[in-house]
């Protein structure tokens, strides 16, 4: 019987042995050394000479590899055994859990047990350390982000559509006139040339204030020219200039002829 890790892997060929045999924890592994068969070398022997010379030795290497075949039972458990005895100096059974184990890793020399029962408290710490830092990383973000404000510009009405991070609102222009919004004409379409005056711009009646509009005599209708007498009757066209007393200085009406105010005569 050949006590030893369940979890192995045979390599084994007519030419040789060897093993590979894995830890039941980690799954790492020690390979065997390599072992040749003396009946796989003596058959292939027998099959070179048999492609060389043909006839009877190429037939007896075809049976020498059938009787390897039927008789490398002992050979193979044989070499199983070396190699057994070879890596087994590599693990470790446990006692607690019966699992053969690698030394270098996943045995606790001094508990005597596997990492997994007894774990190495070295590596423990490590990553329990590790893990409440991770832990209080995420509990730290999470604190950040409830202190940041995500939906001030989400709109909930019924019929809106969610549209997180709104684009800021564009800064308003101040609001022009008319004219100044109104596209200059090109250089072409204002001057003919470089001792050419611009063009000066009429302007609407619309904007011609009442009164610039043409007057007219008020006691024959004739149309004033700007005089100070009507061209058509002679009558004095500007309005009598209110008269002031020279007594008292009250302001009496243009056709008065005594002061409103003190009666007195006015110049």
């Amino acid at each position: 019987m050949i006590e030893f890790v369940r979890n192995y892997s045979d390599h084994s060929t007519d030419r040789g042995y060897q093993f590979e045999f894995r830890c039941d924890h980690c799954g790492n592994g020690y390979m065997s050394s390599y072992e040749a068969s003396l009946i796989g070398t003596a058959g292939g022997l027998l099959q070179a000479a048999g492609s060389i010379f043909g006839g009877f030795l190429g037939s007896a290497g075809n049976s020498s590899y059938e009787i390897q075949r039927a008789i490398g039972g002992p050979a193979h458990d044989r070499a199983l055994q070396q190699a057994v005895t070879e890596v087994k100096e590599k693990f470790h059974r446990c006692q607690r859990c019966g699992e053969w184990v690698c030394a270098e890793v996943c045995w606790n020399t001094q508990a005597s047990q596997c990492t997994g029962c007894t774990p190495k408290y070295e590596q423990e710490a490590i990553s329990l350390r590790t893990q409440a830092q991770i832990t209080a990383t995420r509990e730290q973000m999470y604190e950040k982000a409830r202190g940041t404000d995500y939906v001030s510009g989400v709109d909930m009405s019924a019929d809106a559509q969610i549209r997180f991070n709104p684009p800021a609102p564009s800064p308003q222009l101040p609001v022009q006139s008319a004219a100044q919004a109104m596209p200059s004409a090109p250089a072409s379409d204002q001057w003919t040339s470089q001792e050419a005056t611009p063009v000066p711009t009429q302007t609407p009646w619309s904007t011609v204030p009442a009164s610039a509009a043409v007057a007219h005599c008020t006691s024959c209708g004739e149309a004033l020219s700007g005089g100070k007498f009507c061209p058509g009757c002679g009558a004095p066209t500007a309005p009598p200039v209110p008269r002031a007393c020279a007594a008292c200085g009250h302001v009496s009406g243009p056709t008065a002829k005594f002061c409103e105010d003190c009666g007195g005569k006015l110049a």
